[in-house]
C-alpha cells in the first residue's frame, strides 16, 4: 500500500490577506533548498489510526504546539513520490520563533559511520498564498488553492 501522511494547513486572516503557516524540513538534504521544499506540518500514520488525530499529533510534534478548532477536510493530494497527503485546514495563530520540533538521527556524512541528530523541522513561517505557492512542495499547492476558494476575506 502506498504511504499516506496527514497534516494541518493552519491559516489566519490579517485584514483582507489570507496567510498560511508552512514548515521547512530540517537535516542536511534540505539545508540549501527553499522554493518547493516547504510543506504543511504532516507525517505518516498507521492504517488503524484516525487521520485527523494523526494530523494533530504531527502538527504538535513538528511545532511543539497543539492545534484545535473547526477543522475543514481538504481534498487529498498525491506527491511526486506516490505518497498521498490528507490535510485539514484550521484557523489559528502560531509564532514561528517559538516552534520546537522533534528530531531524527541519520548517518551523516554518508558512509562515515557517524550518526547525527537533526530537527525534523528547522523553521516555520507565515506566507501569503502567492508566496506560499512558490515555497510549498508543488503537489501541495492545490491545498492552497482549495483553501483560498473556501475562506471569505
Amino acid at each position: 500500500m502506498a504511504k499516506q501522511s496527514a497534516g494541518i494547513l493552519l491559516y489566519r486572516k490579517t485584514g483582507k490577506v489570507l496567510q498560511v503557516f508552512l514548515v521547512h524540513p530540517g537535516g542536511p538534504f534540505f539545508k540549501n533548498k527553499d522554493d518547493g521544499a516547504w510543506s504543511i506540518p504532516k507525517g505518516e500514520f498507521e492504517a488503524d489510526e484516525d487521520p485527523l488525530e494523526a494530523a494533530k499529533r504531527e502538527f504538535e510534534e513538528e511545532t511543539g504546539q497543539a492545534v484545535s478548532g473547526g477543522f475543514i477536510a481538504l481534498n487529498p493530494v498525491k506527491q511526486k513520490g506516490g505518497k498521498t497527503v490528507l490535510a485539514w485546514a484550521v484557523s489559528g495563530d502560531i509564532d514561528p520563533e517559538t516552534i520546537t520540533s522533534n528530531t531524527f538521527e541519520i548517518e551523516w556524512p554518508p558512509r562515515s559511520g557517524k550518526k547525527q541528530t537533526f530537527a525534523e523541522i528547522d523553521r516555520g513561517g507565515w506566507f501569503e498564498i502567492s508566496a506560499a505557492k512558490d515555497k510549498i512542495n508543488k503537489a501541495q499547492a492545490t491545498l492552497l488553492d482549495e483553501l483560498a476558494g473556501l475562506i471569505k476575506l
